[in-house]
Parts: C-alpha cells; structure tokens; sequence
C-alpha cells in the first residue's frame, strides 16, 4: 500500500514542522556524542576498561531501556487522554540535558557516576522520543509522513553532523598539546557542550509547535493513572483488530534489536578492532550521519511511492550485508566503507518504522501507539546490548584462554558478538514478511468510524 493515495492537505504550518525538525536536530547530538562517537568508547575503554567496559556497557544501556519499556506505554495512555505530550517531552528533554552534562564528573575509574548518569540521560532521551514521535499525526497528513519523517530523521542527522564538528576541533587541539588540559577533561567538556546544544535547539518545539490534541475531563472518582491502566487493558482486549500492527512491532522488536546493538558499540568496534582513536572515531560517525541523510531522504520518498513494508525489506537488506562485510573485514578504510552502507539502510530502517506507527494508529491514539512502539524498541534495546556484551565478554575470556593474548582475545569476542547483530536482523525481516500493510492501514481506519 502506498501512502500517496491517501489525502495530501496540509495540517501543519512550515513553522510548525521546523520547529518539530529542530528538536531531531538538537537529540540527534545526544546520540552522535555520547551513544556513537566519544562516550561510549571513552566508558569501554577509559572509566572501566578492557571486555569488562563492554560488559558493563551493555548492561547500562539494557537497564535504561527496561525502564523505558515498563513507564512509556503507561505514560504514553496518560498523554493522550490529558492531552499533554508536550509537557511530558518538556521534562525528559530537561532530564537528558541535566544528566548529560552531569556526565562531565565521569572521570576514569568513576564507574558508578559514569554509569548512573549515562542510564538517566538515557531513559530521559528514549522516554522523551515517545512524545515526540507522538507528535508527528499532528503536522501531518498520512500521505506526507514518509517524507516529514525522512525529512526530520535527516535533518535530526545533521545535527549529529554539527555537533561533531564542534567537538572534534577540541579533541584533535588537546591530542596535538595545543590546548595544554588534562587527558579526559577535553573529552568530559564534550558532554557539556552536547547539553547545551540540545537545549538550544528544543526550544522552539515548545514555542511554536501547539498540541492539536485536547486533553479529556477525568470522570469522577478516577485520576490519569487509573484512568491509563483501563485504557491500556481496552487496547490490549482489543488487541485482535490491530492484528497486522501487532506482528508489525513482533518484527520490530527483533531488527530493532540489531540497530541498536550496532549504534552503541559501532564506536568500541572500531576502537577494538581497527584502532580508532577518538578523533577517527568522530570521523567515522560524521560519514555515517552524511550517509543517514541521504538515507533518510530517499527511504522517505520510498516509503510514499512503494509502501512502507518495501522500504523496510530494502533497508533491512543492507544493515545484514553490513554486518557481513563488518564481520570479514580487517581494515580501517573498509570500516569506513561499511560505516556508508549501514548509515543509508539504518537511516531507512529507522524512520520508515516511524512513520509505520503512525499510519498505523488509530486517530487519538497516536501516543498510547508510539508508547508501545516504545515498549517493542526498548525491550529489545534491553536485550541486544545486554547479549553483545556477554558474547564478546565471554568470547574473550574463552580466547584468553586458548593462549591469546589479551588484545588478541578482545578482537576476537568482538568479532564473535557481530555475529549476533546479523541474526536480529534475519530473524526480524523473516517475521516482517508476515506483515499485511494494507489491512493494518485498514484497522487504524475502522477504529476512527
């Protein structure tokens, strides 16, 4: 089913979606500083170290994610009913921001500061996507969500882009002496900045872009916590007629699972296994985010032309041939290569599933719906780290003892736990070839009459 067939008016002013796109722009530093290019290296390797910074990194990020998948189904009900996404975005956004910069105090050997704030920056910055991607019915038609989406992942991308233009000076001055700091400090300085500059650039979505949805009075004798418990038992008893959404976020919640996994140790694989330092590192993300843009833009336009369950198998296609070709690989240049290909399929992969959701949910809903999307994407987000973390601790310590030696038996469990990321992918478009787009599309609409 393609979505061009649907109506194409406009609901939403262009001030209205700059302002959404901004927002992408300002989180998308979050995730290009702290889960791809500087953190999550500077944590495997410098305040822990060795497999067991891996390990650890893994069960970071898995706890953040549970706590995300157990509150944003609830939250998400309550938004709807109350009419109130933005303030629940206004408060995440803030937590990230706070805890992001607190991060500044992780210093080598401070495992628990450096674990703790990453974990509550994290489930601020997933909980707060809930929100915000709930916003996106509200400043577009169905037949215009492909491309807003696509539009706002690549925007969201070049933010990605900016920030690591404006860390990566510091790092290469205080790696070359000219700026006379201590070894870490540059780097901690790095998540100040990220803070701010996500800040700065959500604001405007809470100026300029109003929430259509109103919120409903409470019946007596209920409060929004009851009343998000009744609604979320209605849905899931009612469950049967959103069948094809249902064994959508089934094949989600396992490919999601290897989008994840390769975000949050795409900077420790390359690291580990072909010596970047950071400033090849923050290389390495800026060609993956140019990569996200055109991705993004042309999985977009796929998406309206084809339909989105095409556009999902085209993208899913490309991060399982990456992983491949990052399994067999042992050069710099060829991580490079690979970084391009899984920039443009992950890119797809991920705004695609986006806007799936919303032409899959029924209208007044959009929320509650993105809040199990959540559910899927966070429960797997706990999964998939916590398994590439145990396989490449394990592997390595089983190598170790085969004779290898330390770095050896590190590169090989690393290469042991990419392995795994291939099967999440394989598994997930198998169960997405189940998927009926156009009944799905169907059941959001017979919901509305």
């Amino acid at each position: 089913m393609a979505t061009a067939a649907l109506d194409t008016k406009p609901i939403s002013t262009r001030k209205e979606r700059i302002a959404w796109y901004l927002y992408d722009f300002g989180n998308s530093a979050y995730a290009a500083v702290v889960l791809l290019a500087v953190y999550s290296a500077y944590f495997q390797g410098t305040i822990v170290g060795g497999a067991e910074g891996s390990r650890l990194w893994g069960l970071a990020v898995g706890i953040a994610m549970l706590v995300v998948a157990v509150t944003s189904p609830i939250l998400g009900a309550i938004a709807d009913y109350s009419g109130s996404k933005k303030k629940f975005l206004a408060f995440y956004t803030l937590m990230t921001c706070v805890f992001t910069a607190g991060l500044f105090f992780a210093a080598p050997g401070q495992v628990a500061i450096g674990m703790g704030f990453f974990i509550l920056a994290e489930i601020g910055y997933r909980s707060a996507q809930v929100f915000y991607n709930g916003l996106l019915p509200e400043i577009a038609s169905p037949a215009e969500i492909g491309r807003i989406s696509g539009n706002g992942w690549a925007i969201g991308n070049l933010g990605g882009i900016t920030s690591l233009l404006i860390v990566l000076p510091l790092i290469i001055l205080q790696q070359n002496g000219t700026i006379p700091l201590e070894g870490t400090l540059v780097v901690r300085m790095t998540l100040v900045i990220t803070a701010v500059f996500f800040l700065i650039s959500a604001i405007p979505i809470f100026l300029w872009l109003p929430e259509r949805a109103k919120g409903k009075p409470l019946p007596a004798g209920e409060n929004y916590l009851s009343i998000a418990f009744k609604q979320l038992a209605h849905t899931i008893r009612t469950a049967r007629r959103f069948k094809e959404f249902l064994k959508f976020m089934l094949a989600f919640l396992i490919y999601n699972d290897g989008v994840i996994m390769a975000l949050d140790f795409a900077a420790i694989i390359g690291a580990v296994l072909f010596g970047l330092d950071q400033q090849g590192l923050i290389i390495f993300i800026i060609i993956v985010h140019i990569a996200n843009v055109f991705g993004a833009y042309i999985f977009g336009m796929w998406m309206d032309k084809m339909g989105g369950k095409r556009a999902l198998t085209i993208s899913i296609l490309m991060m399982i041939a990456a992983i491949v070709w990052l399994y067999l690989n042992q050069t710099q240049n060829g991580f490079f290569m690979i970084g391009v290909l899984a920039g443009v399929g992950m890119a797809g992969l991920q705004s695609v599933s986006r806007s799936m959701v919303a032409v899959f949910s029924p209208p007044g809903q959009s929320a509650e719906f993105y809040g199990f999307f959540a559910v899927a994407g966070r429960t797997s987000s706990f999964i998939g780290p916590t398994i590439y973390g145990i396989v490449a601790y394990r592997a390595a310590i089983w190598f170790e003892a085969q004779g290898k030696t330390v770095a050896l038996a590190e590169q090989a469990g690393q290469r042991m736990a990419i392995l795994s990321i291939g099967i999440f992918f394989i598994v997930g478009l198998a169960l997405l070839a189940s998927v009926n787009e156009k009944r799905a599309y169907e059941a959001a609409k017979r919901a509305q009459d």
